[in-house]
């Protein structure tokens, strides 16, 4: 099955097709609720980062996904996918998903909060790597339904820079 942050989540998960959980969805409050409801990412300098490492957001994943700075390996860059979901960030999940793999529709679901990541395993992935794979688990909530999608991401690098090719949804 494709995965999240990829397509293909099936089941009561959040599906269709896309990322994050297939939906191309996945918006608009984070991990742990540090951002509570909305898509938006102001007041973001104080509050903890979604991707779970624990930094501000305003130090973590905010420049990534202000285009300040790149993604140093593919775990990095999952995370800041994550997060992504979890802020709203849509832009930066067009930039950092291989277009080949690309969905056209995008449109992140306002209904689905996406709750706590925990990244299980790492292959390669590293600074001086061109590959890698991220196996995680990331929660969410959509109105009283909650699950987790498990999923093993595959990321490359296009033009020196991690992206995002496609995942497996796991057990």
């Amino acid at each position: 099955m494709s995965g999240a942050f990829g397509a293909g989540a099936s089941g009561s998960s959040p599906s269709g097709s896309g990322t994050f959980g297939s939906r191309t969805s996945g918006a608009d409050a984070s991990a742990g609720g540090t951002f509570g409801g909305g898509t938006g990412r102001g007041g973001a300098s104080t509050r903890t980062c979604p991707c779970g490492s624990g930094a501000a957001y305003a130090v973590c994943c905010q420049p990534l996904h202000d285009g300040e700075r790149m993604a140093l390996t593919a775990e990095e860059l999952m995370r800041s996918r994550y997060a992504a979901f979890a802020v709203g960030a849509g832009d930066y999940l067009a930039r950092t998903w291989h277009p080949a793999h690309r969905p056209a529709d995008l449109a992140l679901d306002p209904d689905l909060t996406w709750t706590g990541l925990e990244v299980l395993d790492t292959r390669a992935g590293g600074p001086d790597d061109d590959q890698g794979e991220v196996e995680f688990r990331a929660s969410w909530r959509q109105g009283r339904e909650r699950g987790v999608l498990h999923e093993r991401s595959r990321f490359g690098r296009r033009g020196g820079r991690w992206v995002y090719l496609d995942g497996d949804v796991l057990g």
